[in-house]
């Protein structure tokens, strides 16, 4: 297990721009952060995350689902690439694929979403919070379970909804907070350690 004598080894799983892994690439920089990326996976390929992997030095891999003869098989092959990286930990950065149970059974694995789950869960949650009439959405950072949205809550920030806002311009303000939420709340796990049980998610006090 990682701790005062390594860091810990994050593998992060993009699809597109990869704003949120060029956050954790910057963090890493900084040896008192506690992590570092040791690989980049991508569901396609010529995307910018891959670019930022690339410009940061960091190994990259890419998996298809259409490259393999069935989903199980693209389900197996993405936990084997990951695998290879012996990751302490995986996170998902606007990874647009829904991971195994197998794979979550073998990696601790964290996404955010952009609302205070269990509120608006699914692809539309900036968009789903405006027609709600909420004053106060947000962002998530959540341990990956079989469903949508809907695994252990580790960290939460709120954002609140201004009464000009559509929904770009409330998505926008929203993955700002993602980001500072998903950068520190990574770096206090890599450095404190993380205890998972049931529902709730514990940070620090020596937890593994």
């Amino acid at each position: 297990m990682w701790g005062v004598n390594r860091p810990a080894r994050l593998v992060v799983l993009v699809s597109g721009s990869g704003t949120n892994l060029q956050a954790l690439l910057d963090a890493c920089a900084d040896p008192s952060y506690g992590a570092r990326v040791v690989a980049v996976g991508a569901d396609r390929d010529g995307i910018e995350g891959l670019v930022r992997a690339d410009r940061a030095g960091v190994p990259t891999f890419v998996a298809r689902v259409d490259d393999y003869t069935s989903r199980e098989h693209w389900d197996r092959a993405i936990a084997d690439k990951v695998g290879a990286f012996e990751p302490d930990l995986v996170v998902s950065a606007g990874f647009m694929k829904l991971l195994a149970p197998d794979f979550l059974a073998r990696f601790l694995t964290l996404n955010t979403h952009p609302a205070l789950c269990p509120a608006f869960p699914g692809m539309h949650g900036p968009r789903d919070a405006l027609e709600h009439g909420v004053k106060v959405t947000g962002a998530t950072l959540f341990v990956v379970d079989d469903g949508v949205d809907t695994g252990p809550i580790v960290a939460q920030v709120p954002v609140e909804v201004a009464e000009d806002d559509d929904v770009t311009s409330l998505h926008e303000r929203i993955k700002t907070a993602e980001r500072a939420m998903l950068v520190d709340s990574v770096g206090r796990i890599a450095r404190e350690g993380i205890a998972v049980e049931g529902r709730r998610v514990r940070i620090g006090a020596g937890a593994r």
